[in-house]
């Protein structure tokens, strides 16, 4: 299986650079697996494709303004900083520009030294880890200093940084946010509980590794990078419920997919806990867990288009695609979304 067999072609102005005011005012392609028959819906008809008993469950982490800019001491030179996982309290695995004047022992200070950091080693790929420095709580700090990290394909800062959270963000963690959940109001989880359907929560804290280019030309060389993943005792035993009473498990996002497919065992238990997963879903995986998945629309090439075809089938994901392109669908983090039933 070719990387480039995931290729499609997409106008640049079919990227969304702003998220619509109305978050479930965003177009919906329903895609049916089984016939690859789609339908062209707006995103609150989502409730038509869920019934009573089943289970949405949703990504509730975080994104935090992990995109710092300093200065050098010693030279003032310019540098950026992008937090991507922090290894413990106070050291955070970071990705710097420019990194050749960022060696161990480098001091950056951001905020006019509100916030000193150090780097004390270079790891994988070049990224460097870094231990902070300040005086209160490092969260706050970062909620002063720090900026949204849009994905490389949106060109301006946002007005609003909580357009690029979900309504239900709860965990400090991600450093880009779980956009399949960028769609829901407050007011549509509502309906959509009142219909007797179950929501449920795991958290996976999304790393840069989502937007990271397939390199190899066989797909089964690409290795993921690892992330963070919780799911609670308590959301493992709805989970399992409903699975065992024959509702459908309806994951929101790729992240959501990839916790449950990597907390579930071979019997098809959803097991609690928590730990690093790399799982890397690609045709020929055979879910587990998921029922239905509820998305946005992916990069050529990446390994979220492999998730999707992997449970849809790349001849009919790849038709589905060329049909949005046609329909002029606004495309990945701010654009529209899909279900697959």
């Amino acid at each position: 299986m070719k990387t480039s067999d995931f290729y499609f072609d997409l106008p640049q102005e079919l990227i969304a650079q702003d998220p619509l005011e109305d978050r479930s005012s965003s177009r919906l392609l329903v895609l049916d697996r089984e016939s690859g028959k789609t339908q062209h819906r707006v995103f609150r008809d989502i409730i038509e494709y869920l019934n009573p008993g089943d289970c949405l469950v949703v990504n509730n982490t975080k994104v935090i303004p992990a995109r710092l800019y300093g200065s050098k001491i010693g030279t003032d030179a310019k540098i950026e900083v992008l937090l991507l996982k922090r290894r413990e309290n106070n050291v955070w695995e970071t990705l710097v520009k420019p990194g050749k004047k960022c060696r161990v022992g480098a001091r950056i200070s951001f905020g006019e030294g509100l916030l000193i950091g150090e780097v004390i080693d270079v790891v994988d790929e070049g990224n460097r880890l870094i231990r902070f420095e300040y005086e209160g709580i490092f969260e706050e700090i970062l909620d002063k200093l720090g900026q949204m990290p849009l994905p490389p394909y949106i060109h301006h800062q946002l007005k609003d940084k909580n357009r690029y959270q979900t309504v239900y963000a709860k965990h400090d963690g991600s450093a880009a946010a779980p956009t399949a959940g960028l769609h829901f109001t407050p007011e549509l989880l509502e309906e959509i509980k009142k219909k007797g359907v179950h929501i449920a929560h795991v958290t996976l804290h999304v790393g840069l590794g989502t937007f990271r280019p397939v390199k190899v030309e066989d797909v089964t060389d690409h290795h993921m990078h690892s992330e963070f993943y919780i799911v609670e005792p308590e959301q493992a035993e709805l989970i399992n419920r409903v699975k065992k009473e024959g509702g459908k498990i309806v994951a929101v996002g790729t992240t959501s997919c990839r916790t449950l497919e990597s907390a579930t065992d071979e019997n098809g238990i959803l097991k609690a806990g928590s730990g690093w997963t790399d799982i890397f879903i690609y045709p020929g995986y055979p879910f587990k867990m998921i029922d239905r998945l509820i998305t946005n629309f992916h990069l050529p090439e990446s390994t979220l288009m492999m998730l999707v075809s992997a449970l849809a089938g790349k001849d009919k994901i790849m038709a589905a695609y060329e049909e949005a392109v046609k329909e002029r669908y606004r495309f990945f983090s701010f654009g529209d979304a899909m279900i697959i039933l």
